[in-house]
């Protein structure tokens, strides 16, 4: 198969990214064009709550379109993200048994995803299904294909997010821009193929996404996500206290990037020259940052582990995690030590203006869609024969394809899901209503609902 261009989108609750990367057939990655928008109460914990962000998603794939290694081609299908606070996991077994001896195959491996993805309760969506381990008869094996047996198990990572999320979504990219959704990524997981070495997921590590309104925790174990789960707050909560001390949201984010610090030095005042008591503001963040990293290694505990299983620490991803101070914070806490993560060396970025680490979340994406079953996300003229080929001209390339913008039905997916939809269980009593009711509470839950409609 012959190199293919790849574009992705990565919704958050302050910002939209979009990026473009040039696939090879072993799924290696060259990503050659980023870009993002602000975002301002359009999305919340991760979830579209106003349609309008298609205009946003929209300026962005159309400046995408303009890069030199992209132009002339349009995209004409995405890959998209899915995280947010809905987004939780459970561990389910599942088995099967054969009359008779037999060989384990690719495709009964498939078959236990999907009878694991099945056990998820009405209201969901399965993001992700992950082998954990595998037996056959009885004996544990790292990898059943190829082996023989009369009953093989499984233990399965679901990963779920409410059904609101993937339909606004839908409602979004396919029905008012009629882009095709080509597949969604899962991002805790894309983050830590990115961000995580081999050893790390080996060994038990945890990878912490803290992000503006959400700060998602992925635990490996054993070379496998054993536990996710997404936090109700983020950076942005460290911001509203700061508006307490009468500045803007947008000063006291300013002031919280510009200044702030996590860990500020006890009994030393400073005064700045604009007048601001960086005492108190450092205060203010301190006592919420605080709060943040308390909540953060609580997880460990929800996840049946102990501080000590993690060998390998903590790894922060998000810009929130780049708050002076916070890092120190959390391997004060944690007495884990804490490294910031980037992308690793799997994947290669051509525009030197691209910096990897802010930009972990889509090139994250970039990758996971790199590895999943090649799809079409770009159109361009039959003239073009190569990648290499000169980019045209513009106006006989519209000529040629008409206005994409009349065609808000191309792509259509009928309201369908991804290969993973559950059938309903609405009398199983889960853990996941458990892990929100135990979320909610954690922060507060009082007034703070987690109905689908409202994430």
């Amino acid at each position: 198969m012959s190199d293919r261009y790849i574009a992705a989108i990565e919704i958050g609750s302050s910002k939209i990214r979009g990026g473009v990367g040039l696939a090879d057939a072993a799924g290696h990655l060259d990503v050659v064009a980023v870009e993002e928008e602000k975002l301002t109460g359009r999305v919340r914990y991760g979830c579209i709550q106003n349609v309008d962000v298609s205009n946003t998603i929209l300026r962005i794939c159309e400046r995408l379109e303009g890069y030199p290694r992209v132009e002339p081609r349009k995209i004409k299908g995405i890959y998209v993200s899915l995280g947010g606070r809905s987004m939780v996991s459970e561990l389910v077994d599942v088995s099967t048994h054969f009359s008779s001896e037999m060989e384990i195959t690719g495709q009964i491996i498939e078959e236990l995803k999907e009878k694991a993805a099945k056990q998820v309760p009405d209201g969901y969506d399965v993001a992700e299904v992950v082998p954990v381990k595998f037996s056959v008869d009885n004996k544990s094996v790292s990898n059943p294909v190829g082996s023989y047996g009369t009953n093989v198990s499984a233990s399965m990572l679901v990963i779920v997010c409410a059904t609101s999320v993937k339909r606004m979504i839908r409602r979004v990219v396919n029905e008012r821009l009629g882009y095709e959704i080509c597949g969604y990524v899962t991002r805790p997981t894309a983050e830590a193929a990115l961000v995580l070495s081999e050893e790390e997921k080996r060994l038990g590590c945890m990878l912490v996404d803290f992000g503006a309104e959400t700060t998602t925790v992925a635990i490996y174990k054993d070379g496998a996500p054993v536990y996710v789960a997404t936090l109700p707050m983020g950076s942005r909560n460290i911001s509203l206290d700061l508006v307490a001390l009468n500045h803007t949201e947008e000063r006291a984010e300013e002031i919280k990037k510009v200044s702030g610090n996590a860990m500020p030095l006890e009994g030393q005042r400073r005064q700045g020259a604009d007048g601001i008591d960086y005492t108190e503001v450092n205060n203010y963040i301190h006592a919420r940052a605080a709060e943040i990293v308390s909540n953060i290694l609580a997880q460990i505990e929800y996840a049946g582990l102990k501080p000590q299983s993690l060998p390998k620490g903590i790894v922060i991803v998000g810009a929130g995690g780049r708050l002076r101070g916070f890092s120190e914070l959390l391997e004060q806490h944690s007495k884990l030590k804490v490294r910031q993560g980037s992308p690793s060396n799997m994947v290669r970025i051509s525009d030197g203006a691209i910096h990897a680490a802010e930009n972990t979340d889509i090139i994250a994406v970039l990758a996971g869609a790199a590895q999943m079953p090649p799809k079409e996300c770009f159109e361009q003229p039959a003239s073009a024969e190569s990648e290499n080929d000169a980019p045209g001209n513009r106006g006989d390339y519209e000529e040629m394809y008409g206005d994409r913008d009349k065609e808000t039905t191309k792509g259509r997916d009928n309201g369908k899901d991804d290969d993973f939809t559950p059938e309903p269980t609405p009398k199983r009593i889960s853990i996941f209503q458990r892990m929100r009711d135990r979320l909610a509470g954690a922060f507060g839950g009082e007034g703070e609902t987690f109905d689908d409609d409202n994430e």
